[in-house]
């Protein structure tokens, strides 16, 4: 039994004795005063809600909204349902609101006025074009190597390329990222990839293209390379890394599973730690491979297309 049952029932039994044997019998029974006896007598009707307390929050106010000031919030409300408290309290006091915001959010409670949100356009992307064969396009990035991992504090930066179909990967580290690094980079790429590239993707980074670059115009020493090998040149929209989704995703699994755990002392040990680490990747069993690895997933490309111009057997990197 809860306390306010518990109260009900000792006035009703208060009651019942008061009639019986009077009230001040009463009084000294259950060890109250008369005042109290004859006040729930008053009110006692024969069912128990009557020995119930009552509210005692007042009927009026001195300082409550009058009815043109709820009348001004209520017209408001209605045009300015989507707008939170305090931009609706500012167009309040701009047609003469001169109320605290807290008392206006008291107002809007006890009317249950809740504000209605506008649900935000979602954004819907585009289907991404899936790679029907390998070298159909190949991701490039440059990846900065955290000053944490390197020894005697000096920068260096991992050149990334990716294919598209096969996620298989070659990774090399430089001393700098400029546009001749980034060419003898590429260079490198098309020797390790033994299949044709026939698309490479950029971000609209300096090292690799002049297109945003106001103080250089004309075609980069790496578009000139791609140009001279006949392979069709993409760069992404800036600032849209996503775009580039492939070799973002591949540079996160660098940060977790390499460079967390590694230290390098010159640029010779970060090349060969990291040649250990491709080589890691590559033969390692991918979900959107269907559990195979990049290496695997070229091999069996290659066994089952055998009108493609390549090798039997894919580099190791």
């Amino acid at each position: 039994m809860n306390k306010l049952s518990q109260d009900v029932h000792f006035r009703q039994a208060l009651i019942t004795y008061a009639q019986k044997y009077g009230v001040t019998a009463a009084a000294i029974r259950y060890k109250t005063n008369r005042q109290y006896v004859y006040r729930w007598l008053r009110r006692y009707d024969g069912s128990l809600s009557s020995l119930m307390y009552r509210s005692r929050r007042p009927h009026h106010h001195p300082n409550q909204h009058t009815e043109a000031e709820l009348k001004l919030i209520f017209d408001m409300w209605r045009r300015n349902a989507h707008c939170g408290l305090v931009v609706f309290w500012v167009k309040l006091v701009q047609r003469g609101y001169a109320r605290h915001i807290s008392s206006l959010y008291r107002v809007l409670k006890r009317h249950s006025l809740v504000r209605t949100k506008l649900r935000n356009p979602k954004y819907v992307p585009k289907p991404y074009e899936k790679m029907k064969y390998p070298g159909q396009r190949i991701q490039i990035d440059v990846k900065f190597v955290p000053v944490s991992c390197v020894a005697n504090g000096r920068k260096f930066y991992q050149y990334t390329a990716i294919d598209e179909y096969s996620r298989f990967r070659y990774l090399e580290a430089f001393d700098e990222h400029s546009q001749y690094n980034s060419t003898i980079f590429m260079l490198h790429v098309l020797e390790r990839f033994n299949f044709k590239v026939e698309c490479v993707q950029t971000d609209n980074g300096f090292e690799f293209t002049n297109r945003l670059n106001p103080l250089k115009s004309g075609l980069s020493m790496f578009e000139k390379l791609l140009a001279a090998k006949n392979i069709k040149y993409k760069v992404i929209r800036p600032f849209t890394p996503r775009h580039n989704g492939k070799v973002e995703r591949s540079h996160r699994k660098d940060n977790e599973y390499f460079y967390a755990s590694h230290r390098f002392y010159s640029l010779d040990d970060l090349r060969q730690q990291l040649a250990v680490h491709n080589r890691k990747y590559n033969n390692f069993p991918m979900r959107p491979l269907g559990w195979k690895s990049p290496k695997e997933t070229l091999e069996i490309f290659f066994h089952t297309h055998t009108s493609v111009n390549s090798t039997d057997s894919v580099t190791h990197v």
